[in-house]
């Protein structure tokens, strides 16, 4: 991969300070603070460290008391390392070891993000896929009505017109079926008019991947991702010998049991566990070292993963007017995971077991929320208002910490 190119190092240091100066005055108005920038952290105070870690064991420990999981395992820190770490609560009822920062987590649609995306920055940022091409120039058996007009930054950006989902899990009874029935469905408007956030574009750019790579979307992340980063607990279709350590998820009515160590997703059960919305797993102590990877532009110690100049290019939003959404990844909005405080630089995802996670270069900070709120069902929407408060209270605490030490 290539080296920090001057241009961007250059607008990096220009958004840093702008966020700076946003998230000042987002300060002085909350009168958390005199309204002077904080600056990114870069070697923290145990005071801030005390002080994130007070803050996230209230919102965590007040979490699992109110029933919105049986376990988390948070962590926040910078690209330089950890600030604060905290695993509370049981992996499920039937088994009460608390989680860690080994434990394995049903990353849900955080494969969107961690795995899918970070295949297409590189495939882009080499030059091997081209953003507004059509994706039936990489995937030619794409042939249902309307495919022809769909690119691929339509799908990473959720308008390429295409519905939220289709239950490929009832309508096939094999994942050579199910793939069949991708590859038929058309978009149900033109693309570019409507955001609707699509697993069915991210299912077509886990089989895009794998075609320009020539490597299955697994093993492309293996060898390209997660390999060069030291993620030993992150891949598709963990191994039984993992069993004891992977958080249980759902009481699956469909499948007549309760699930774990097979994804929880169920199109992407049927299509064999290795799909580009879904199914890829791990831990807190890896999901920490993809997040200092993109808060350092790409590259963790000597290892780069990303062009730097792509990493600005995926991050950033795409088409204000129809969402906030960036290339894979989510930006803040007022409303969503983010909470309130994050910089306008942040990045960030969400998955549907109880994952999250949050990026913001402006602040040199990271935000990780693990968790399995779907046990033992999916109807719990608790876990909402849990990811808002954790990521305001971090803010919260450094903004207080920062000032007690001026």
């Amino acid at each position: 991969m290539n080296a920090p190119r001057p241009g961007f190092l250059k607008r990096a240091a220009v958004l840093l300070a702008v966020s700076g100066a946003v998230w000042g005055g987002a300060c002085a108005r909350a009168g958390t603070g005199a309204g002077k920038p904080i600056s990114p952290v870069a070697a923290v105070p145990a005071a801030v460290s005390r002080a994130v870690a007070d803050s996230m064991h209230a919102v965590i420990d007040r979490a699992v008391a109110d029933g919105a999981f049986p376990g988390a395992y948070a962590v926040v820190g910078t690209r330089e390392g950890v600030i604060a770490e905290y695993g509370a609560g049981r992996l499920d009822e039937l088994d009460d070891t608390r989680p860690s920062n080994s434990t394995v987590w049903d990353m849900a649609s955080l494969t969107k993000v961690i795995g899918t995306t970070s295949a297409m920055l590189q495939l882009v940022g080499s030059g091997r896929v081209v953003l507004d091409s059509p994706v039936v120039r990489y995937l030619p058996e794409w042939t249902a009505p309307g495919a022809s007009r769909i690119t691929v930054r339509n799908l990473l950006s959720h308008n390429s017109g295409l519905q939220a989902g289709r239950l490929f899990y009832k309508e096939a009874n094999t994942a050579e079926e199910a793939f069949q029935q991708l590859f038929a469905t058309s978009p149900d408007t033109v693309p570019g008019v409507r955001y609707t956030y699509s697993d069915i574009g991210f299912i077509l750019l886990g089989r895009l991947v794998a075609r320009v790579s020539g490597e299955a979307l697994d093993q492309y992340d293996q060898h390209h991702i997660f390999g060069p980063l030291g993620m030993k607990d992150t891949r598709y279709l963990p191994p039984a010998s993992w069993l004891p350590r992977i958080a249980p998820t759902e009481q699956d009515p469909w499948r007549g049991r309760k699930v774990r160590g097979e994804v929880h997703d169920e199109n992407a059960y049927r299509m064999g566990g290795v799909v580009g919305h879904a199914g890829l797993f791990s831990s807190a102590r890896d999901l920490t070292k993809f997040a200092r990877m993109y808060l350092g532009f790409g590259k963790l110690g000597k290892v780069r993963i990303f062009d730097s100049a792509t990493v600005a290019m995926f991050t950033r939003v795409q088409n204000p007017a129809l969402s906030h959404r960036a290339l894979g990844w989510e930006t803040p909005n007022g409303t969503n995971s983010a909470g309130k405080r994050l910089s306008p630089s942040a990045f960030g995802h969400t998955g549907f077991t109880g994952t999250s996670i949050w990026m913001d270069p402006g602040q040199n900070l990271f935000v990780i929320l693990l968790t399995n709120r779907v046990n033992p069902t999916r109807q719990n929407p608790k876990i909402g208002k849990v990811r808002q408060d954790l990521a305001d209270a971090v803010m919260d605490a450094m903004t207080a910490a920062h000032g007690a030490g001026r």
